[in-house]
């Protein structure tokens, strides 16, 4: 239990380039009519990458859960992962290359979980 933070965060950093690989490399096209479809329905880009986000925090709930066998892990790990997205895509004007964006959501997703889990 003790390392039980730890070993979230990398189950959720794997579940991050698990659903990048998915998205944009096997299912690309489908996604983009995908997100076509739903900017078409919402008639606001906010809304749409707001939809983007809950359907990636929706495959990290199942990945999570799935691997820990546990929902409450699945919630919380899908609920951090989405804060951090959307906050850093807010707050942080720059764009971040792929290491800096993992490593971001590593510390923040660990630092979360030893709040939880291992203190």
């Amino acid at each position: 239990m003790e390392l039980l933070w730890f070993y979230v965060a990398i189950v959720l950093a794997i579940s991050d380039t698990i659903h990048t690989q998915i998205v944009w490399k096997i299912f690309n096209k489908f996604y983009l009519i995908l997100g076509g479809i739903i900017n078409n329905s919402v008639n606001a880009p906010w809304k749409t990458w707001i939809i983007h986000e809950l359907m990636e925090a929706g495959f990290h709930f199942i990945f999570v859960s799935i691997a820990f066998l546990n929902l409450e892990i699945g919630i919380l790990a899908a609920f951090i992962h989405f804060v951090i997205d959307v906050s850093h895509t807010l707050l942080i004007s720059s764009h971040m290359n792929e290491l800096e964006h993992r490593s971001l959501h590593f510390v923040i997703e660990s630092l979360f979980f030893i709040a939880i889990y291992g203190l």
